[in-house]
This record gives structure tokens, C-alpha cells and sequence, in this order.
């Protein structure tokens, strides 16, 4: 009772064909997907500006040397 068989989803993607026509469908499909791209577009320029920013702000280099400070004083 819980889950659906295939026909139950056949019906349903038939009822809404026929609520909706094909036009719209494929117009809200397109549009659906052209916003996907923009996404991803606009995340992927967001990563770039942030790895250009961070080679700017990481070009000094520090050298230093450590010193072992386990030693006790006696």
C-alpha cells in the first residue's frame, strides 16, 4: 500500500500530459535546465575567483627554522 508499481506512475505522468500538454512541459524542461546550467556556471566562476584570490594573498613564503623545546632545564 506504501509503494507505487510502475502503472500508478504511468497514470500519473499520463494525467499530467494531458493537465499540461507536451509545449509546456518541454518549455518548463528547458527552462528548468538552462537555469541548472547558470548554476553551475556561476559556482564554477565563484571557484575560480576564489582560487585567483588565494594565489594572491599566499604569494609570501615563510622560512623559519623549529627549535626542540622538550629539553628541562637542570
Amino acid at each position: 500500500m506504501g509503494s507505487f508499481s510502475i502503472w500508478h506512475w504511468l497514470i500519473v505522468l499520463l494525467i499530467v500530459v494531458l493537465v499540461f500538454g507536451t509545449k509546456k512541459l518541454r518549455n518548463l524542461g528547458s527552462d528548468l535546465g538552462g537555469a541548472v546550467k547558470g548554476f553551475r556556471e556561476g559556482v564554477k566562476s565563484a571557484d575560480d575567483e576564489e582560487i585567483t584570490s588565494a594565489h594572491q594573498t599566499d604569494a609570501r613564503v615563510v622560512d623559519a627554522d623549529v627549535k626542540d623545546k622538550t629539553q628541562v632545564k637542570s
